[in-house]
């Protein structure tokens, strides 16, 4: 079973890789600068949930996320001339909000932690 596992890491692997270079060929102004975080294959290899950002463009990231499901097809029929598999998966693309996550985690602890160190006296200064 384990081998199951390891090549849908290498398809996804692969589903990645081919998936950026198509979104660089996307002719869709508003969609902007699309990434693909990464691609996450069924052990069976008929589906794959495709994680992605987006920077610019005048859509918001669930109108991206609705216009790439909307084309899903035709990247997977793109897929399909570039990868060598008898059957490309099933596309499902989810905007990953792990970056904007970690951007908002990080800037709270950035308003509390200058206020914690400000409150703690320097420890070198109470040696002295």
């Amino acid at each position: 079973m384990a081998r199951e596992f390891k090549r849908a890491d290498r398809v996804g692997a692969e589903l990645q890789r081919e998936l950026a270079e198509l979104m660089r060929g996307l002719d869709q102004p508003d969609v902007g600068m699309v990434t693909i975080q990464e691609a996450r294959v069924s052990r069976d290899i008929t589906h794959a949930k495709i994680f992605f950002t987006v920077m610019g463009g005048t859509l918001n990231e669930k109108q991206t996320e609705y216009l790439l499901n909307e084309l899903a097809g035709h990247f997977r029929h793109d897929l399909g001339g570039r990868m060598r598999m008898r059957s490309v998966p099933a596309l499902k693309f989810i905007y990953d909000t792990s970056i904007s996550e970690g951007a908002r985690l990080s800037a709270l602890i950035d308003k509390v932690v200058p206020k914690d160190l400000s409150n703690d006296a320097d420890p070198e200064e109470e040696g002295g």
